[in-house]
């Protein structure tokens, strides 16, 4: 992964050093909030971690305050008291593209810099001066749509290159499984044209939605040969749908995150493959760059961070374990 240097005067000065220059040059006390998609979830708590090395080693106070959901209904209140409390700046996942632009314009309007983490609002694409979600300083996330080419890759090649899929997705408006699922669907047409990808099945971060759906789908479909989960409690419910319906082994499940639980999916069959992201990097560049705005230096309006592919053949590796999320 190509480490970033957030100091564009200094960019040959590793990042280290960057943080360390601007730690000395602090002169008075930040405090950053985090705003999760949801708190209970193992990548946020991921990120939240990866987010408090950086905190410590730079003298900031984190604040990570988040809804038990991943919903705009109850994550724009939790907002709105972070805003209330007037934090030298905020790191959120958004929970919907176009419901969380004006309620984090309240945010800007107010003085206090904005950077998206894992999603965005609006197209994403940042500082343009066009459009009405564009004023945040930054996005940092993973690259769902590679991320969602790979998954793509990895089903084909699980199920031979050819037979019929379907992705299990939340609901549309979420950039991240938007962006997956578009990544999917693209190299599945591109590169594998033996490969049928069926309707796309939402199942409202449901996981018993998800194994009904699983079933509902393979009822129609016999010869269903995968399913792609666009996160994990898709994939989860996928899993359980095919050992409910008895077809472990021979539906392929490829899901994409990867808390603790997902050892054992892999080495029970329950999950083929996983897609890791790496959710600490994102936690950590984010304060990073908020830091790094705050003390008068600039950031890229783009940082992307790294997959890491996970299976039966490397699961045990060390290497490899490390990218699991923290529970």
């Amino acid at each position: 992964m190509d480490r970033r240097k957030f100091l564009g005067a200094a960019s040959a000065v590793p990042l280290t050093a960057a943080m360390a220059t601007m730690a000395k040059a602090q002169d008075k006390k930040f405090t950053i909030a985090l705003v999760p998609g949801l708190t209970t979830d193992a990548f946020y708590i991921t990120m939240n971690k990866g987010a408090q090395a950086a905190a410590d080693a730079l003298g900031v106070e984190l604040v990570f305050q988040g809804a038990p959901d991943f919903n705009p209904v109850t994550q724009v209140p939790v907002l709105d008291a972070v805003i209330a409390r007037a934090p030298s700046a905020i790191l959120i996942a958004p929970t919907d593209t176009t419901q969380l632009i004006e309620p984090l314009r309240k945010a800007h309007d107010a003085g206090i810099p904005v950077i998206t983490v894992d999603t965005f609002i609006g197209t994403g694409v940042y500082q343009t001066g066009a459009g009405d979600a564009d004023f945040p300083l930054a996005y940092i996330a993973s690259d769902n749509i590679l991320g969602g080419k790979m998954a793509a890759r990895a089903l084909a090649a699980a199920i031979g290159g050819a037979g019929k899929v379907y992705v299990s997705n939340v609901k549309p408006g979420i950039s991240t499984t938007d962006q997956r699922e578009a990544g999917f669907k693209t190299a599945m047409a591109e590169e594998f044209p033996d490969v049928v990808v069926l309707e796309t099945q939402f199942n409202d971060n449901d996981a018993n939605k998800a194994a009904s759906q699983l079933q509902g789908v393979f009822a129609r479909d016999a010869d269903l040969k995968g399913v792609f989960g666009a996160n994990l409690f898709s994939a989860l419910g996928a899993g359980n749908g095919v050992q409910q319906a008895g077809q472990t082994g021979t539906i392929k499940v490829v899901a994409f995150d990867a808390p603790g639980s997902i050892v054992d999916n892999i080495k029970t069959g329950l999950v083929d493959v996983a897609i890791a992201q790496h959710p600490a990097e994102i936690g950590y560049f984010g304060l990073v760059s908020a830091f790094a705005h705050l003390t008068g230096n600039s950031i890229p309006v783009s940082i992307g961070t790294g997959f890491t592919i996970m299976d039966a053949s490397n699961i045990d590796n060390p290497d490899v374990a490390k990218y699991i999320y923290s529970e």
